[in-house]
């Protein structure tokens, strides 16, 4: 039997709009408490890495960068 398009297009949207709101549920439920995001820290996230972040190193290339984009 042949399903006419619109049968098939209100089928898709029905099984669409469940997978949005069953993600949508799990998301939620797999949300941290406000009192575990860390409200204190303004949103800064704090990692647990060791290693030393490097924001810059001055090189030969930085400087002549530096100098014509001025």
């Amino acid at each position: 039997m042949q399903v006419s398009r619109r049968e098939f297009a209100k089928k898709a949207a029905t099984v669409a709009a469940g997978a949005v709101a069953t993600s949508t549920a799990l998301m939620a439920s797999n949300s941290k408490p406000s009192s575990e995001n860390g409200d204190s820290n303004n949103g800064v996230v704090v990692g647990k890495s060791r290693k030393k972040e490097i924001l810059y190193t001055k090189t030969a290339a930085w400087e002549e960068f530096y100098k014509k984009a001025k």
